[in-house]
């Protein structure tokens, strides 16, 4: 075991090679190049590059359940579950490719597993059936993940190609009978406003189910 190595040494190596350089340069490779040792020694902490995301995962989960238990129950489920989904698109975005590692991943730490009982807990005395609950949180999850990666996605392509979302280009690109399709492109925001607009109707569509 190579000396002064340790899976939190590892897991903060790698959160910033992947801010540096992103997923797809987040190899074990790399990531012993950082740490100055050969890939074999890190296989001792982590087996694979799954295994190391899947710790990735939980270091950025385990912030989260830290901020959320700063943040006090609200008087409606809505007021908490969308608290949850604020909190998750802030931690994401704190990393480069941040909703990307979660994807697959599988929590190593039992305590952050043990977390999501006090929304179970929160959901079912609002109303839903346990399956209920338990779909309402994967589904607001989901759509946070799939949203950070898309919003995440779209900064940095345009970083490298100014113009690549460019809106006279694109209506020009369609030529005539798109004229909805135009608009709606002209319509489109991004950020905070898109993120609570959709999420809203995320929490319409789970207080629709509960009624």
């Amino acid at each position: 075991m190579a000396k002064g190595i340790t899976r939190e040494r590892i897991v903060a190596a790698a959160l910033e090679l992947l801010d540096e350089k992103g997923m797809d340069a987040l190899t074990v490779r790399a990531l012993a190049s950082r740490l100055q040792v050969k890939a074999p020694a890190l296989y001792w902490h982590v087996r694979d590059k799954q295994e190391l995301l899947d710790e990735m995962s939980t270091f950025v989960m385990r912030r989260v359940t830290d901020a959320l238990s700063a943040i006090a129950s609200g008087a409606d489920w809505r007021d908490d579950v969308a608290a949850y989904a604020r909190v998750l698109r802030a931690e994401y975005l704190r990393h480069r490719d941040g909703a990307r590692i979660f994807s697959g991943t599988r929590f190593s730490d039992p305590e952050v597993v043990r977390a999501k009982e006090s929304w179970l807990v929160r959901l079912t005395a609002a109303g839903f059936a346990l399956a209920e609950a338990d779909d309402a949180l994967d589904l607001v999850t989901a759509y946070v993940v799939g949203f950070v990666i898309e919003e995440q996605e779209r900064s940095q392509s345009a970083d490298v190609e100014p113009a690549r979302y460019s809106l006279a280009e694109r209506d020009e690109w369609l030529g005539e009978g798109a004229e909805l399709v135009k608009a709606a492109g002209h319509l489109r925001d991004d950020g905070d406003s898109r993120f609570e607009r959709q999420l809203g109707v995320v929490l319409d569509g789970l207080a629709a189910r509960l009624r």
